[in-house]
């Protein structure tokens, strides 16, 4: 009976520690299959993030600055003398009234544009009418007089009067001073209307219709703002400078960034003594925004340097004390030092280099003239406009 019981319980615990193993090893396998799964999600995600192009960071690419530039030319560079002056115009008609008489009518206002020979003004024309008419019938008068003195001694002579009898009779029958009252009443009916003496405009009408003006008395002002001229002042010292046919350029205030050409077309003998300068005489082709009155600046060409290579004198920078230039190429500005020659403000003229003898920029380079201040050599770029009054690159341009 006791050996009985002593089996059962092996058997017991036999079956038990054979389940307790059989549960330790699905564990493990199980924990494996975890590890191994793990491990394998782990390889394919690094597999992905460093082989999938669409997951990786994308590379960092290298900002474009935006510049404006000018291709390099060869042409003249013009020296040149700077100055101010005063704007005229050649045509400045204050008109007077010529006759006595009551303003009728005005036909234009100040701002209007005219035509030689254009009625501005008109006095009453009345009067003038009857004046003409009363000289006409005064003529008629003379004019009978005047035959009455000669036709008797013709008939009766039966030849006709001499040179000498005609003159006489001309003059004691008054038909002469007759015609030069009517001609005269005449000019002053022509003179009731006043008219434009050329092309021009209304400067200003100091009348109004109704008022009593007597001879001489000022009605209107016209202006011609086609024949422009300048009275510029220079320097005694740079007067022999300046030479008839030279070319000009003027801008004024109101449009600092607008040049206007003209030519030199007189270099006045007289130096006034108090100022030490001379008047330099420039005439204006297309006056543009010039009106008279207005005081503008004069560059007066003093030398011409014919066929050098030129840069605009904005892209002409310092570094390290030494001259240079950025030139565009393949998308980045690389600089060039450059030896500069003389400039005009708007040009500057580059020489050969000291040692090889060449010019390093070519003809046709592209050269920065905005947005280069702050540049670095092989600094990546992109073209576009320049804004004319600020000389800074816009940014709606070719890019």
């Amino acid at each position: 009976m006791f050996e009985a019981r002593s089996r059962v319980r092996r058997s017991y615990s036999l079956q038990g520690a054979l389940l307790a193993l059989i549960l330790a090893g699905s564990a493990c396998k199980k924990t494996g299959e975890a590890a191994n799964s793990d491990s394998t999600a782990a390889s394919a995600s690094t597999t992905d993030s460093a082989g999938s192009p669409t997951d990786a960071p994308a590379p960092a690419r290298a900002v474009s600055l935006p510049v404006s530039v000018t291709e390099v030319r060869n042409g003249d560079l013009v020296l040149s003398v700077t100055t101010t002056g005063q704007v005229r115009s050649d045509g400045e008609a204050t008109l007077k009234a010529e006759v006595t008489g009551t303003i009728d009518a005005v036909l234009v206002r100040p701002g209007d544009r005219v035509r030689k020979g254009q009625p501005l003004l008109r006095l009453d024309p009345r009067s003038f009418d009857l004046a003409v008419a009363e000289a006409e019938a005064s003529v008629a008068e003379a004019d009978v007089r005047y035959q009455d003195a000669v036709a008797p001694d013709s008939i009766v002579l039966g030849k006709p009067p001499t040179p000498e009898q005609r003159r006489i009779a001309l003059t004691r029958s008054g038909l002469q001073a007759a015609r030069v009252r009517l001609d005269k009443a005449k000019l002053d009916r022509e003179r009731a209307t006043i008219t434009a003496p050329f092309d021009g405009m209304v400067d200003r009408v100091d009348r109004s219709a109704g008022e009593r003006v007597q001879a001489g008395e000022t009605l209107t002002r016209v202006v011609n703002l086609t024949a422009l001229r300048i009275e510029a002042s220079v320097l005694e010292h740079d007067l022999p400078l300046i030479k008839e046919g030279g070319t000009v350029s003027i801008t004024s205030a109101s449009v600092p960034d607008r040049a206007v050409l003209g030519r030199v077309s007189a270099v006045l003998p007289m130096i006034d003594s108090a100022t030490r300068a001379g008047r330099v005489y420039v005439r204006i082709g297309n006056p543009g925004p010039l009106r008279p009155g207005m005081y503008a600046d004069v560059r007066l060409e003093s030398q011409r340097l014919t066929k050098r290579r030129l840069v605009p004198s904005r892209a002409v920078i310092e570094r390290d004390g030494r001259p240079l230039v950025f030139v565009v190429k393949d998308g980045r500005a690389q600089w060039v030092y450059v030896n500069v020659g003389r400039s005009n403000g708007t040009d500057t003229e580059i020489l050969p280099d000291s040692g090889s003898g060449l010019i390093p920029v070519e003809v046709g380079d592209r050269v920065i003239v905005a947005g280069h201040l702050t540049l670095t050599h092989d600094a990546p770029v992109r073209e576009v406009l320049a804004d004319t009054a600020s000389g800074t690159p816009r940014v709606a341009g070719r890019s």
